[in-house]
């Protein structure tokens, strides 16, 4: 990556000027290297200079005039140097070094933006875990393509990931999913039956009663117990999920049912433990943990005066299980629903003698679906809530993932369907999808025209020197370290923008200017600008997820 070469530079000259007496290692790695906001400033600027300088007592005009002497142009790379300002040091590089970036993205083609940061280090990505009591709301939708999303990021970035799913099959809701499911099988038998006062009012649930009836007939009429509800219930509703996540491309590695916590002890074990230091106690009836001293503001219940876990405690063994599964890195991907539990969680992960900081906790704000200016309403228990299904059918894979990752995971989420469905470049996936299918198209002219690029080593890439074809080049060489820094973040909007700043750059410079064109060499150098744009745009979209289609 031409940062991390000019990086490398800039600490060479940093320990050289120790080296010599100039400056002490005080400074060593205060300084950053960033891209200065404001145009012409350069193509990098460093504060190296300002920070030496308070740190050793001396002029920062004068560091940099040191700095400069070190540095100096180099040719193919470096054009000019300039000190700005109080003393920063900015970076003009040459037309040599932007173009040199062509024959990388070129060479390494689909592996383009790949790193290996993250050193093998094994995550665990943990997302979804709806429980099996309905269809996928788009809630879960955002959630299942978030994560999706982050898991291409972090193994983009080296990082050896685990999917999976955590859910329960046990517990109130599935009773009540099982008890909502035996009405609607006695109802639909035209006998007597009594609906939970909050049961699941969705029609899946009579969906679910006439399959039931088809393959058992009316020989669980009299029987009182939920579980033969419950299971097919669950069954069904599974089998619907997994579908679902099937459509948006999202697989995962491992499921992990919350119910085999307590079968295999796992629950008593974390009780027993915080009991024997001190952590819990005895109060009304209920177990409480102290989590106050941990910070919070009051002491938690975990056990109920009923004998029944409140959710931290499963929430907290399964923790436990995880690093003793020897994650070096858990990522859990949360609705904001879960903003409460979490520090309740992480105290549970200290107090059991855990590092809580290799967990993190994504959280993902709600999303509203607009029609004509207007809310579509949405409700995971009544009948007229909006099922990722649904959203499929309408809009498609690849556009729900495209809007689902258009803003920060922390903003709340306006999906806008009128855009969504329009098969135009006012909608942005498409926008930027056509950006590929052009460079596609390009190629194929290219062919037919027997105009090929031939070959890279003899290219005339030189001339490749308009502003819009650097400016090209440039966010081209930056895509490698906005891939890195996405993961390492956990922010997969990042491409997003990335891609749509690309795909605008593009589109503009495709209308003012001829790619293939009388002039040999210049078309021979556009046409490797156009592969190279060609295998960044497939790169980038493959990230999140969505497809990068030929033609349009």
């Amino acid at each position: 990556m031409i940062r991390q070469r000019l990086q490398q530079k800039l600490d060479w000259c940093f320990a050289e000027g120790v080296a010599r007496g100039w400056w002490s290692a005080a400074a060593k790695a205060d300084y950053v290297l960033e891209v200065p906001k404001r145009e012409g400033h350069g193509d990098f600027s460093t504060n190296m200079a300002l920070v030496i300088a308070g740190r050793e007592k001396q002029k920062p005009r004068a560091v940099a005039a040191r700095l400069q002497e070190l540095l100096g142009p180099e040719a193919g790379f470096i054009a000019r140097l300039e000190v700005a300002g109080p003393g920063f040091l900015n970076f003009f590089l040459a037309l040599e070094t932007w173009q040199s970036v062509l024959p990388e993205v070129c060479r390494l083609d689909a592996a383009y933006g790949l790193s290996s940061i993250g050193g093998s280090k094994r995550v665990l990505v943990e997302f979804v875990s709806a429980n099996p009591t309905g269809p996928l709301s788009v809630g879960h939708g955002r959630q299942a393509v978030l994560g999706d999303a982050i898991t291409r990021l972090l193994a983009a970035a080296g990082f050896a990931i685990t999917r999976e799913y955590y859910y329960n099959d046990a517990g109130r809701q599935m009773r009540v999913l099982g008890e909502s499911t035996r009405a609607r099988y006695l109802e639909l038998l035209g006998l007597p039956a009594s609906f939970p006062e909050d049961g699941y009012q969705g029609e899946y649930i009579v969906d679910i009663a006439r399959e039931l009836i088809a393959e058992k007939g009316d020989s669980l009429k009299n029987v009182a117990e939920v579980t033969p509800f419950k299971e097919k219930a669950e069954q069904v509703i599974f089998k619907d999920i997994n579908g679902t996540l099937a459509r948006l491309g999202i697989h995962f590695d491992n499921y992990y049912n919350e119910h085999t916590l307590y079968e295999e002890g796992k629950i008593d074990e974390v009780i027993a433990v915080l009991r024997q230091k001190g952590l819990v106690y005895e109060q009304d009836g209920a177990v409480w943990f102290r989590t106050t001293e941990f910070g919070m503001d009051k002491d938690r219940v975990i056990v109920k005066n009923t004998g029944e876990p409140t959710y931290r405690l499963p929430d907290i063994a399964y923790h436990r299980e995880k690093f003793r599964r020897g994650f070096d890195w858990m990522v859990n991907i949360f609705g904001s629903d879960h903003i409460a539990t979490v520090p309740d969680v992480l105290a549970g992960v200290r107090a059991l003698g855990f590092d809580d900081s290799k967990v993190t906790v994504v959280i993902h704000q709600f999303v509203t679906l607009v029609r004509e200016g207007k809310q579509v309403k949405m409700s995971t228990r009544k009948a007229n809530f909006v099922t990722v299904d649904e959203l499929l059918d309408e809009v498609g894979p690849d556009v729900a993932r495209f809007f689902f990752l258009m803003r920060r995971a922390d903003s709340q989420l306006e999906f806008d369907l009128d855009l969504a469905t329009k098969q135009s470049q006012e909608n942005p996936v498409y926008y930027v999808q056509y950006a590929h299918a052009r460079l596609c198209s390009i190629r194929k002219q290219a062919e037919a025209k027997s105009a090929a690029a031939g070959d890279l080593a003899g290219a005339p890439l030189h001339r490749l020197e308009l502003p819009e074809e650097i400016e090209l080049l440039k966010a081209m060489a930056s895509y490698p370290e906005l891939v890195e820094n996405a993961a390492l973040a956990l922010e997969p909007h990042r491409v997003v923008f990335f891609l749509q700043d690309l795909a605008g750059q593009f589109h503009s410079y495709y209308n003012k200017h001829r790619v293939i064109s009388e002039d040999a060499d210049l078309t021979r150098a556009r046409l490797w600008l156009a592969e190279a744009l060609r295998v960044v745009f497939r790169n980038g979209l493959e990230l999140i997820g969505v497809k990068a289609p030929e033609t349009m």
